[in-house]
């Protein structure tokens, strides 16, 4: 699913690139009434109650939101053919949320602060208050009281998304400004007040040809555009945001790396390094 929303999302912002027909044709290949019952009835079998939830779940959400947001008679009817398999997965979150008593705080697929924002970017293109409604309440029972996040335990080994930072991502797309600047001061308080600070470095990829090891190159995408969103959040003038935005070199560390040298990087990295680069998480 994020492969296609990579194909819908370059597509939606360069129509007239080199790629685009190719990326078209691609995209009119799965996305038919035919395939998406396919994996409606693939979806809805007994032994897949769990089955991609909620990271697979999300990206299905994320590339719907993408083509409700296209104003292309291609992209509207891709949007049409989807819609099946979206209101059943839309359908199974609504269920699942409020039954999840503890968040997911590890820092690969099955985290939840993630998988939440890109539902929650969703709701806003569906129209779906009833979404939102049940993530703004799974903030506050999850996140809301959260303090002193340790940062500094990142990355583990295999990550490619930080829980921290996650977190705080999700959170500053419920809370409104005020609101949020001030737990943020509470959940990452070592954020430093002025710039200078070496206080998050890029995580070091030891060997893009190991599958696991590669995801560290997707941890220093994810947090860019997680620290951008932070940022975007904040007032101009709070003293956070250049930090924040400082730690952009976590892109220098790693968007060399977004080549199909290495299928163990290359068949997901061109999805977080789009996301990054073209602000989907704030645009």
């Amino acid at each position: 699913m994020h492969g296609h929303w990579l194909l819908a999302r370059l597509v939606h912002l360069h129509p007239q690139a080199a790629f685009a027909s190719a990326a078209r044709q691609e995209l009119s290949r799965s996305l038919t009434a035919e395939n998406i019952a396919g994996e409606l009835a693939y979806l809805r079998r007994a032994d897949r109650a769990s089955f991609e939830r909620p990271y697979g779940l999300a990206w299905l959400l994320q590339l719907s939101a993408e083509l409700r947001q296209w104003d292309d008679p291609q992209a509207q009817q891709w949007s049409r053919e989807l819609r099946p398999l979206e209101t059943e997965v839309a359908a199974r979150l609504a269920s699942w949320v409020p039954k999840l008593h503890y968040p997911i705080r590890i820092g690969e697929h099955d985290q939840t602060a993630f998988s939440f924002g890109l539902i929650w970017d969703w709701a806003g293109a569906a129209g779906d208050e009833r979404m939102r409604s049940l993530l703004a309440d799974a903030a506050r029972r999850f996140y809301l009281q959260d303090r002193n996040c340790p940062l500094h335990y990142e990355p583990s080994g295999e990550d490619f998304l930080s829980p921290c930072l996650a977190e705080a991502d999700f959170m500053r797309r419920v809370l409104g400004t005020r609101a949020f600047a001030r737990w943020l001061a509470g959940f990452l308080p070592g954020i430093p007040r002025s710039a200078g600070h070496d206080w998050l470095a890029p995580a070091v990829v030891t060997d893009r040809s190991d599958p696991k090891l590669a995801h560290l190159d997707g941890l220093n995408l994810s947090r860019v555009w997680m620290l951008e969103g932070i940022a975007h959040r904040l007032a101009p003038k709070d003293a956070r945001v250049p930090v924040l935005l400082a730690a952009r070199l976590h892109r220098d560390a790693s968007l060399p790396a977004v080549t199909g040298e290495q299928y163990e990087g290359g068949h997901w990295l061109g999805t977080f390094a789009v996301y990054l680069t073209s602000e989907a998480g704030i645009r």
